[in-house]
């Protein structure tokens, strides 16, 4: 039986424009397609999570405006346990706006609003009676004491942590060897450790150095060539398929839900990196953030037609 998946983190409203080219400083660009979606990292990596078949538990602070409201909607439909969302009476719920060319590269700017008020006793109160085995999925789009005090507290539970270290920012190593998994991407991985990421062989010199600063587990996402794993048994490169991606938003999100899902179902960490590449290469087919999350049955359809294929 899967083990639950408490995921603490942000919910946004994402406002997207598609266009020919993100613009540059001073620049208009005409003729984008305008649309709404629900976003968020946090919110995010929930929904692929309960898509993928996970049971998530979603701890997240929403503004009670018509934003907010319609997310708790959201989650309901997704099959998300809402017991731990709360509605925020005097910050208005976060917004992302978000701009995506037409190779799939995004320009995003947030503003956090209810998000910067998801703070220790909210995460306290969700985890206080929560007892292993458990995973805990985590992303910096929330205060970071709230990050440091539910890494602290998962630790001490005997919970599995996993850390998607995005948005970038630099992490001590009294958290660091806190985390069952970190997750962080080409920049993130440089931020870390000082190491531009470029390909395999950098990738692994970036994970060996943050595995020696104390994380158990790294993983390190590489876009469309899949991503570095490093641990005390297993160092190398795990492909995605190849597609033609159409808005790489949330694709990350979308890896960290679905490791998530592999690691409460008890796949080894390899299989569990194999099944994330997987659901995220079919995010980035679609647009949105949310909107682009497979279901289960997609990903296992994938693994079939990649099996008869070889």
């Amino acid at each position: 039986m899967a083990i639950p998946i408490y995921v603490i983190g942000s919910s946004n409203t994402d406002m997207v424009v598609k266009t020919e080219k993100l613009p540059m400083p001073g620049e208009t660009v005409m003729g984008g397609i305008f649309f709404m979606n629900p976003g968020g990292k946090g919110a995010n990596q929930a929904v692929a999570a309960a898509r993928l078949g996970g049971q998530v538990i979603f701890i997240v602070n929403v503004g009670s405006d018509i934003f907010g409201k319609q997310s708790v909607q959201h989650f309901h439909r997704e099959n998300i346990n809402t017991t731990y969302v709360t509605m925020d009476p005097e910050q208005p719920s976060g917004v992302a706006l978000i701009g995506v060319d037409s190779h799939g590269e995004n320009s995003i700017s947030v503003a956090p609003g209810s998000n910067s008020q998801l703070d220790i006793r909210k995460v306290e109160r969700a985890l206080k009676t929560v007892t292993a085995p458990a995973i805990v999925l985590l992303q910096m789009e929330i205060p970071m004491a709230t990050v440091e005090y539910a890494i602290g507290l998962g630790h001490s539970k005997g919970l599995h942590v996993i850390l998607n270290p995005a948005p970038a920012r630099p992490l001590g190593e009294a958290i660091l060897k806190r985390l069952h998994v970190i997750t962080p991407n080409e920049s993130e991985a440089e931020l870390l450790t000082g190491i531009r990421v470029i390909d395999a062989s950098s990738a692994a010199q970036a994970a060996k150095k943050i595995r020696s600063l104390g994380v158990r587990n790294v993983v390190i996402t590489l876009g469309s060539k899949g991503a570095f794993l490093l641990n005390d048994t297993i160092a190398g490169q795990i492909s995605t398929p190849a597609v033609k991606a159409v808005d790489t938003t949330a694709a990350g999100d979308c890896f960290n839900g679905a490791l998530g899902v592999a690691l409460s179902e008890k796949k080894p960490l390899e299989e569990a990196v194999a099944f994330a590449c997987r659901a995220a290469s079919i995010s980035v087919t679609r647009l949105g953030a949310q909107a682009s999350m497979p279901y289960r049955k997609e990903v296992d359809e994938l693994v079939k037609a990649t099996v008869q294929s070889n």
